[in-house]
């Protein structure tokens, strides 16, 4: 079974060495690819040092962009498993076995690591609270299925969907409306309970003023999705 871990990554110099090397250490049987997403410092070296293969993007296209060249260069070497994780050192590989788990055994199509499934160390701010139980209550609207960490990318993908994914992504803030059209195409999604660990280094680019207009912009083309009967 062929399984490959993507890191999309931007200006991630100070921790991506360490990612990769947690990746190689819990998982030593899957590839690693590094989608270096127009950095403009050391990313993709120090990436290619820890013994990852590097995609560079001739400029930043984007989380979205960013995750369908990924799921592209899974598709064409013909990966069985897709693995999601960032490269700021927040996803913890130690959990990597348990989310392919379900995949592996066909229970599951999509498996997200979730901070809600039961009670964690992480507590988010009450804004980015608000936004995550609007989003779950949403995606509830809009489908009748309950996801309780709408906003984790950190995920594992069976062969159908890396396929799926290769041909449709979004192109920014697209862990939400990824649900919506998986859930519209009969894709089975599950969570299981996972640790976030803590930025290692760096700032998160979610700032309440782009959570507001995060959060418009994904409510307006979920919307205007669930009016198209035929996906283009």
């Amino acid at each position: 079974m062929k399984i490959l871990v993507i890191i999309p990554a931007y200006n991630e110099e100070k921790s991506i060495t360490g990612v990769v090397g947690q990746i190689k250490l819990n998982i030593p049987e899957a590839d690693i690819l590094v989608v270096n997403d127009g950095s403009n410092d050391a990313t993709p070296q120090k990436a290619s040092e820890a013994g990852a293969r590097v995609i560079n993007l001739p400029f930043n296209l984007g989380i979205g962009g960013a995750m369908q060249t990924g799921y592209l260069y899974a598709k064409y070497n013909n990966y069985d498993i897709a693995v999601q994780v960032d490269g700021d050192g927040q996803h913890n590989p130690i959990y990597i076995h348990n989310l392919m788990e379900l995949i592996i055994q066909g229970s599951a199509d999509m498996v997200i690591g979730s901070r809600f499934i039961k009670k964690t160390s992480y507590t988010p701010s009450s804004a980015r609270k608000a936004g995550m139980l609007f989003f779950s209550a949403l995606i509830k609207l809009l489908t009748n299925q309950r996801v309780k960490d709408t906003t984790s990318g950190f995920r594992v993908v069976n062969k159908k969907i890396i396929e799926y994914f290769s041909l449709h992504y979004p192109v920014d803030y697209p862990e939400v409306d990824v649900l919506v059209k998986l859930y519209k195409k009969g894709f089975r999604v599950m969570e299981m309970p996972v640790e976030m660990q803590e930025r290692k280094t760096g700032k998160s680019s979610i700032t309440p003023l782009r959570s507001i207009y995060y959060m418009i912009k994904v409510t307006i083309s979920l919307l205007i999705e669930s009016l198209k009967t035929i996906e283009q």
